[in-house]
């Protein structure tokens, strides 16, 4: 099956902006408190889907879009990583949201003010409250993360097609 360029990039968007409504559909579900670490990974998946739109407006610059969604893709796996270390270690490891806040418990901060039900933080980051298939929330975005990077490389790689 052969999808467009537009298409593909509709479908980066479409699945950043699911994966952000199923974290949220699941937290409300299942009563979960998010930290600091998952809002910031929301807010990734949002950047993503709004780099994907982007793609699709203009296709002509894929490379662009295919690399900031890959970089983004990768501060996700980074984050999500982090996140999931807290999980498995958590008395060798400090606690977000104790001390000074860090860069990003402050954007956190700056988007829970502005839209509370969608970025509030107010869980703990070693919490791993919800398990899937023997994987925390934290590990399932590493893998949806290295998805979106597969993708932004194939985007870089393929010929350029409109």
């Amino acid at each position: 099956m052969h999808l467009s360029l537009r298409a593909r990039f509709g479908l980066l968007a479409l699945a950043g902006i699911g994966l952000t409504a199923a974290g949220l559909v699941i937290g409300d579900w299942m009563k979960l408190q998010p930290c600091p670490l998952c809002i910031f990974q929301r807010l990734l998946y949002l950047l993503i889907a709004l780099l994907a739109l982007a793609g699709g407006l203009l296709p002509g610059w894929r490379r662009l879009w295919a690399a900031l969604i890959g970089l983004t893709a990768a501060g996700g796996v980074a984050t999500a990583a982090y996140q999931s270390w807290l999980q498995y270690y958590p008395d060798a490891s400090r606690e977000c949201g104790f001390g000074e806040p860090t860069l990003i418990e402050q954007i956190v901060d700056w988007f829970g003010v502005r839209w509370p039900s969608m970025f509030m933080a107010t869980g703990f980051c070693s919490n791993k409250d919800w398990l899937f298939l023997g994987l925390s929330m934290a590990n399932w975005s590493i893998v949806c993360f290295l998805g979106f990077m597969v993708a932004a490389v194939w985007l870089w790689v393929r010929r350029d097609e409109r």
